[in-house]
């Protein structure tokens, strides 16, 4: 049995992953899909307050207080800031880091300096909070557009802008996986990512859909998390 926490990416929470989430507790795994702070079924609780630290804590006390070991720890979009800051914060409790079409950054470097200018002061249009792509520019299939639309809620700006900042226990790290969608590359920082990724030494796959993996190919993620257990 393995042990599997994955994190959704900016303006998402835990219900993205109710398809991946059920195929895999149906194979016998312990699976924990956090919303963060935030959005989702946490949206109450939006501020300007929110940071990338405070969505860091919350996976990292996840990890913690369920005292879960050997975990297999995947991030979504922004989630890859996440899982990089949670992992750095708990190594020995991380089994393996899968970067799902997602960013990756260097020790102090935030989300928006892998943006274009442009695209940065848009998101501050709205003053602390930032509201959700439409799912249609991400590619997500045409059968769940609609609903990730009507699910998907604002942001807090300082979870983009707070630069991260690194101990030394990622780099103890040593099974990393970064995936990147191909359906989903033009005006996408992931491809970039991913190419920092092969610099790294770190292995890469690619799967053929927009950026929503887990609505568009749930099947094949399940069975590549499924190889961690085999």
């Amino acid at each position: 049995m393995a042990t599997y926490v994955l994190v959704h990416g900016a303006w998402h929470g835990s219900w993205c992953w109710k398809r991946v989430r059920n195929a895999l507790q149906s194979a016998g795994h312990d699976v924990f899909t956090p919303t963060l702070t935030g959005v989702g079924e946490r949206s109450h609780l939006n501020s300007a307050a929110v940071n990338l630290s405070t969505h860091i804590a919350d996976v990292a006390n996840l990890i913690r207080w369920e005292e879960l070991p050997d975990v297999i720890l995947c991030g979504h979009s922004y989630g890859g800031c996440v899982i990089s800051g949670a992992a750095d914060r708990v190594p020995d409790r991380i089994r393996a880091l899968v970067y799902l079409d997602a960013f990756v950054l260097e020790d102090g470097e935030a989300l928006i300096d892998l943006l274009p200018p442009e695209q940065v002061q848009g998101m501050r249009r709205h003053g602390w909070k930032v509201d959700p792509i439409p799912a249609e520019a991400f590619n997500v299939n045409p059968t769940d557009c609609a609903w990730v639309n009507r699910q998907c809620t604002p942001q807090a700006f300082a979870t983009f802008e707070e630069p991260i900042r690194f101990t030394g226990g990622l780099g103890r790290i040593q099974d990393v996986t970064h995936i990147l969608a191909t359906g989903y590359v033009e005006g996408s920082p992931f491809p970039a990512c991913h190419e920092r990724a092969k610099k790294k030494g770190w292995k890469t796959r690619t799967l053929p859909c927009g950026h929503d993996v887990m609505l568009d190919l749930p099947g094949e993620l399940t069975a590549f998390l499924l190889e961690y257990n085999m």
